[in-house]
């Protein structure tokens, strides 16, 4: 019988981030190598200076690599022009910040419909999308609010809708309960492991090995630019790979 292959959605092949200060030059990261199936929940991890948010960064198509190779999807992005990799965030990927970043004279709705605009669907889809997904994270009494009349959970309910709203194959996270409750946080998480489970590919950056642990399939554990080590989950525990 065969085996049932899961894709590989994004790989970085010996990738280096180096930032000039002066006469100095920072290694943020220097040669580290992902590689992201399909469905996967993975978990970047690692304390303040690691180079976590600089690997979330180029994962995510928001920044190109020192040197390096990035895939997405079997496409080699490493050097594509800017306008090339805002294209493919806005279909492949949906982000959600720790800080939310809605804009704050948009309604809930209007926040979720914008990554559709962009993407040139019309005005009748993108409202009716967006209502759907609203409903989804519980907000269908919130969609006309404002941010200013949200709470931190709802905020990030609405950051979660927004992010789906192109119906990307990766989620990618950005310390995704840094601003909430534990109680809010908790019901963040437990939706994004469903959205992992219903097949979206989530990567989630995080400085808390408890949260990795708990919701993770895989970490990626850096330190000081590098990859440390890589832990897998085998039923309840984790070992290294």
């Amino acid at each position: 019988m065969k085996k049932n292959v899961k894709k590989e959605l994004i790989r970085l092949k010996t990738v280096s981030k180096h930032y000039h200060m002066g006469d100095t030059i920072v290694k943020a990261l220097n040669d580290i190598e992902l590689k992201i199936y399909e469905g996967e929940f993975v978990a970047i991890m690692g304390p303040s200076g690691s180079g976590k948010s600089t690997a979330m960064n180029l994962v995510g198509s928001l920044d190109v690599p020192t040197k390096g190779t990035i895939y997405l999807d079997g496409t080699d992005i490493s050097e594509l022009s800017e306008s090339d990799l805002a294209q493919i965030r806005g279909k492949k990927i949906g982000f959600i910040f720790q800080s939310f970043n809605l804009i704050p004279n948009l309604t809930a709705k209007e926040n979720v419909s914008l990554p559709m605009m962009f993407q040139g669907t019309d005005i009748e889809d993108r409202e009716a999308k967006a209502e759907e997904l609203l409903k989804l994270v519980d907000l269908r009494d919130r969609m006309d609010h404002y941010p200013n009349q949200l709470s931190g959970g709802q905020m990030q309910r609405v950051a979660i809708a927004r992010s789906l709203a192109n119906d990307p194959e990766v989620i990618l996270a950005d310390e995704p309960t840094g601003n909430l409750d534990t109680k809010t946080g908790e019901m963040v998480m437990e939706f994004l492991q469903k959205l992992s489970k219903e097949g979206k590919t989530v990567i989630m950056v995080t400085h808390e090995p408890e949260l990795a642990e708990e919701y993770a399939d895989i970490i990626y554990w850096l330190r000081d630019g590098e990859v440390e080590k890589v832990t897998r989950k085998q039923g309840k525990r984790f070992v290294r790979v």
